[in-house]
Order: C-alpha cells, then structure tokens, then sequence
C-alpha cells in the first residue's frame, strides 16, 4: 500500500526528474551547480561564478520569462524576486545548461524550470514555447489555472511535463501529446474534465498520471498499446468496463491504480498477461463476476487491492497462492468462501475480507445483504473456468494476440499555427 501512497500524494516527483536529460551539465538558481552524468557545470560552497559574457542568455529567453512573470499574479513567498534582469540563469528556479550538440550557439540555455510548491497563482502563456531547449517543467503545488497553451507542441526538447496539484481545468490538454520528446506527463489533482484521448496510450510516455481529477467516459481500447511502467486513472468519474484487451500491454507495466472510479462489468481475462505487474489497484468501483483464472499469470504481484466491488464467488486458490503477494485486499465484496491459502495470508495481516460473504468469519455482510448476490452469482461468460491457464509466455513479445496483425491509428487532426 506504501507503494500506492507513492504515486498519490502532492509531494514532488524526481521519478524522472534530469535522468533523461541530453545536455553535459546544469546550472542555475543562483549559480549553485548539479553535476550530471560524471560531468556538469559544478560550483564549491553554492558560490556563484564569475560572470562569463559567453554565458549569456539569448533574449527570447528573457522574454519568455519575463511574458510569463507578467502572468504571475501572486507570489506570497517571493519565490520571483530574483526574476530580475537579462541573466536568467540567476532566477531562482531556473537551471541553464550548454545546448545540446549540434546546437549552433556559444550561450548556455534554459534547461529546467523546477517551481515546485511555490504556491505561485497565474497562468501559462504562450511565450514559454520560445524556452526552445527546455528539458525539464515542473509546477506541481501551486495555484496555476486555466489549461496549455498550444504552443507548447514547439518545445521539441521536453521530456518532463509536471502539473500536478494546481487549478487547471477544461478537457484533456492535447497539446502535450504533439510534444515530440515527452516521458513524463503528470497532471493529477488538477480540475481536467472530458473524456482521455485514446491518443495518450499510443504516446511514447514512461508514466502517465491523471488521477483526482474529473475525467468521465470510458477507458480509451489504446490502454494496452501504451509503453508505460506506471498508470494512474484513480479518483475520476471513469464509466464502463475495463477494456478487453487491456492485459495485452506492453510488458514494462508496473503499477495501475483505477481506483474510485464507476467502473462496471468483469476483469477480462487479458489482465493475466500483465506479466510483470507488481500493483494493480481496481477498489472502489462495481466490478462484477468471478475473478479469472489468469491472475494466477501475476506472478510478479505485490500489491492486489479489488476491494468496494460486487466480486462473487470462491476466492481462488490461484489468487492467494501468488508468490509475491505482499497485501491482498477484497474487502466489501460478494466472496462466499476462500482456501486454506488465503487463511494462510490472513495470519501475517497481510489479506484483508472483510464485509463479505463468507459463513463462520467475523465481520461479514448481514445474510440479507448475501442473498441478493450482484449479477446472480455468475461470472462474466457464465460459471467460471476451471481450465488451464495460458500465460504471457503465448504472447507476441510486441503485444497484440499471436497471428493476428494490428495497427494503431492516431486521429488526432494536425495541428493549427501559432499566432
């Protein structure tokens, strides 16, 4: 559970943070310098360099600063206040690096921006997008609103986009997903509405976070095309039912949290072939039927929470019996029954079923409430199946079912011009 906390709280991230940076070195916030990859621009006792004209900052950059200063409406902690001037590698905040190579210029550039709990109030402006070679935005923690600009499709060099825990609002900024370079997008505790674009699984991202936000509608079919180790969906009005190919993702998946969502019907079978899974956490939604057999495939599971849904039916031995199930959790369902297994887990308080069904154990369900089961008892294709269990071993090592051909289309329409 500690590593579910992980992803869900308002501190900030360095999950990614500078490690998939290209320049030599960084610098800046007042000179102190951050030595990067056995190399880096490095400074004793944080005191700051001699002045080098070659260092020079070009004045697209100060203008871009200085627009989005203008649009910064408060700052209670005087975190801009050295925002003042044409060397802005001296703003607090901001970290200058040499260009990447084959850059044609002598000056350092604006490499990342980290105002992370500055509870700064404003918003983005359009200006940012002349921060050419900016590596890295993080903004989480402060008082942002409105949504992106469009022209943040022209930083080609950014790879961390983090604005977590601010006041955005609208639908899913599309924006982010024309940035070309782009791991890294967190947008969680935002005010983001409408449904996701199926276009955010088919991105090259390593971690997707938007959950606590207001997105509805269903989980978009491109869920299992994503390369993403880490998905989070938590905390939405998300509908429908999990998609059926959903466990046909990329092997890199780690943790999926779709928690507190309106999520309906059975988990597809296709969820064993999450071959290296170690959290999924489904609580807090109306699945329904029995739970299949192919979960007996997470071998790799260390976290397993389906808790707060209308599961019925034997907990199975498969379930219980997983090698590296650390915490399980099925409280508040319709179980009428587990194995010796799961008595097994129960001891060491690793296994929490409370609320359920389950004769003989304290703290179930009221008879009344067990004998008006959700969906009759039945699983998703009727009684459960008791065959055997094909796990990822039988799956095309690039995803998708052996034999059969597909090919993912994005039908996001070209982008306009910036004025």
């Amino acid at each position: 559970m500690q590593r579910i906390l992980f992803f869900l709280v308002l501190f900030p991230l360095q999950f990614f943070c500078l490690r998939a940076l290209n320049y030599i070195g960084i610098g800046g916030g007042g000179g102190v310098g951050v030595w990067i990859n056995g190399r880096g621009i490095f400074t004793p006792n944080g005191q700051t360099p001699p002045p080098n004209p070659s260092e020079s900052n070009p004045s697209k950059e100060y203008a871009a600063l200085q627009a989005w200063r203008s649009a910064i409406t408060e700052d209670p902690n005087g975190v801009l206040a050295s925002w003042v001037g044409p060397n802005v590698c001296s703003y607090k905040g901001v970290f200058c690096s040499e260009p990447p190579e084959g850059i044609s210029t002598t000056s350092n550039v604006v490499a990342v921006i980290d105002l992370n709990r500055g509870n700064l109030k404003g918003s983005l402006v359009k200006e940012l997008s002349l921060l050419t070679h900016l590596n890295v935005l993080h903004l989480n923690s402060n008082r942002f609103s409105g949504t992106v600009p469009d022209a943040f499709r022209d930083l080609n060099f950014l790879t961390e986009l983090d604005l977590s825990n601010n006041l955005f609002s609208g639908p899913f900024p599309t924006t982010t997903l024309y940035i070309p370079s782009l791991k890294y997008l967190d947008l969680r505790f935002n005010g983001f509405s409408g449904e996701v674009p199926e276009e955010v699984f088919e991105k090259e991202l390593d971690a997707i976070f938007l959950n606590n936000n207001q997105f509805e509608g269903q989980i978009p079919m491109s869920l299992w095309a994503s390369p993403a180790s880490v998905i989070t969906l938590a905390n939405n009005k998300l509908s429908g039912s999990i998609p059926a190919n959903f466990g046909y993702m990329s092997s890199r998946i780690k943790e999926v949290l779709f928690l507190n969502n309106k999520l309906t019907g059975c988990i597809p079978d296709a969820l064993g072939f999450l071959s290296d899974i170690e959290v999924l956490d489904l609580s807090f939604n109306s699945l329904t039927g029995h739970l299949p057999n192919t979960l007996s495939c997470l071998t790799g599971i260390e976290v397993l929470n389906i808790a707060h849904n209308q599961f019925t039916g034997q907990l199975p031995d498969i379930v219980c019996d997983l090698k590296s199930l650390a915490n399980l959790t099925v409280a508040f369902n319709f179980f009428s029954g587990f194995s010796q297994d799961c008595s097994k887990l129960s001891f060491r308080n690793a296994f929490d079923f409370s609320g359920n069904c389950i004769p003989g154990r304290d703290m179930q369900r009221p008879p009344p409430e067990c004998m008006g089961i959700p969906g009759g008892g039945f699983g998703c294709f009727g009684m459960p199946s008791t065959g055997p269990v094909a796990c990822a071993g039988s799956m095309t090592k690039g995803g998708g079912i052996p034999k059969i051909p597909f090919t993912l289309t994005t039908s996001l329409p070209l982008p306009s011009p910036v004025p």
